[in-house]
């Protein structure tokens, strides 16, 4: 047969009943559909994680205390032995460091803080100069603290867009303005940028920067920080840097080669990679639910399928007399299938661009990635030939006469 009075034919076929030729697509519109979507929403959140994760800082290195359990016999069990960093760890990492030009020490805690406007309980942190160079933070008005600052325990502050609004209503009005954190004043030197969500989701604007010095001695009475934060000269020193802080932390911890170590560190590399594997799995788990609908989409095809080769029997009938050949009737039915779903997943890829135009006007992150569409109406077309191959085959099959006499 003709090819071009094959698809003409297949055509004709399904739109002589069009309600049931949808309604047998709307499986494969459904899976499509949702598999795009699924797979669209899925990659546009590990965008936004990894860009949220990359405006923490630049080649970023955290250090973090770490318990570790030791063998205790009194009480016949490992017992966690909590650590904890020190002001001490911080300063000799950054004297001996040649790979991390930008060393911080941080401390943070959350106070009450009271301004013209009320009072807000606020994140504050004790941090050194460097630390903005090291989130790849700048300054939106005012200054940032210097090492003087840090050296005489200044009470200076510098406030995230978000504290300021809440204290005196707006950044321009917070400048050169005192505000008392606990029992302590403090004058506002700057504002900070506005940085926006982080990578846990909060607000990263709302934050108060004080000299570590200060927030050890003034405020926690403690030599103790949080964590240490450095920033490696480039990202191909990252590994490089964190080798070295390692060696140089066990040397001040006085751990030997065999001890475990009692602080862990991770680059920004890693916490990416953490987070987009996350979002990987389960965007990956999103999709193959969404693909059974694919699956079902297909029982409906070769359902519906079976239907039609018997209602046509008398026409299989007819045209195997007139010199029809069994290929041609096995081309025939299986082209009505394939081009069924062929249709249904154009429809779901229409629809699937719809709803993440939709998501991201609502301000969710959908990312469409072509080859995932490519992919889809792929699959839609190997659906068609998987499920409608057996009632193509069955209506090759059927003898002439047999056909004939059917009623």
């Amino acid at each position: 047969m003709n090819p071009f009075q094959l698809l003409h034919s297949c055509v004709r076929n399904i739109f002589r009943n069009r309600m049931r030729s949808l309604l047998t697509s709307l499986g494969i519109i459904i899976g499509v559909g949702s598999v795009i979507v699924m797979v669209a929403v899925g990659e546009g959140a590990q965008r936004e994680i990894e860009q949220r994760i990359t405006a923490m800082g630049t080649n970023l290195i955290q250090i973090r205390a770490r318990a570790i359990r030791l063998w205790n016999s009194a009480n016949s069990g490992a017992v966690p032995q909590p650590t904890q960093l020190t002001r001490a760890e911080a300063a000799k990492l950054k004297a001996e460091s040649s790979y991390a030009p930008a060393v911080s020490g941080i401390t943070q805690r959350n106070f009450t803080v009271s301004g013209p406007l009320g009072n807000v309980s606020a994140p504050v942190m004790g941090v050194e100069p460097e630390y903005l160079a090291i989130r790849n933070w700048n300054i939106a008005s005012g200054y940032f603290f210097a090492g003087e600052d840090l050296q005489a325990r200044n009470r200076v502050a510098v406030l995230g867009l978000t504290t300021a609004e809440n204290l005196f209503g707006g950044a321009s009005e917070a400048l050169e303005q005192r505000i008392r954190i606990g029992t302590n004043h403090f004058t506002v030197i700057g504002i900070l940028e506005k940085k926006g969500a982080g990578g846990n989701g909060n607000d990263q604007d709302d934050v108060i920067m004080i000299p570590l010095d200060t927030a050890l001695y003034r405020l926690n009475n403690s030599r103790n920080l949080n964590l240490i934060a450095m920033s490696a000269a480039g990202a191909e020193y990252m590994e490089a840097a964190q080798r070295e802080a390692e060696l140089i932390l066990r040397e001040a911890r006085r751990l030997k080669d065999t001890d475990a170590a009692n602080f862990e560190i991770m680059n920004s590399a890693e916490i990416i990679e953490m987070a987009s594997e996350t979002s990987r799995s389960l965007t990956t788990l999103l999709a193959a639910i969404a693909g059974v609908s694919l699956l079902v989409g297909g029982i409906g095809i070769m359902n519906i399928m079976l239907v039609s080769v018997t209602e046509r029997t008398r026409e299989i009938g007819l045209r195997m007399a007139v010199g029809s050949r069994k290929r041609d009737i096995l081309f025939q039915f299986l082209s009505e299938s394939v081009i069924l779903s062929l249709l249904g997943g154009l429809i779901g890829i229409g629809l699937a661009v719809l709803v993440c135009r939709i998501l991201t006007a609502l301000s969710i992150p959908a990312v469409i990635n072509p080859a995932v569409v490519a992919a889809a109406a792929l699959f839609a077309a190997l659906v068609g030939v998987s499920f409608g191959y057996y009632p193509a085959r069955k209506a090759s099959r059927l003898y002439p006469i047999d056909a004939l006499r059917y009623e």
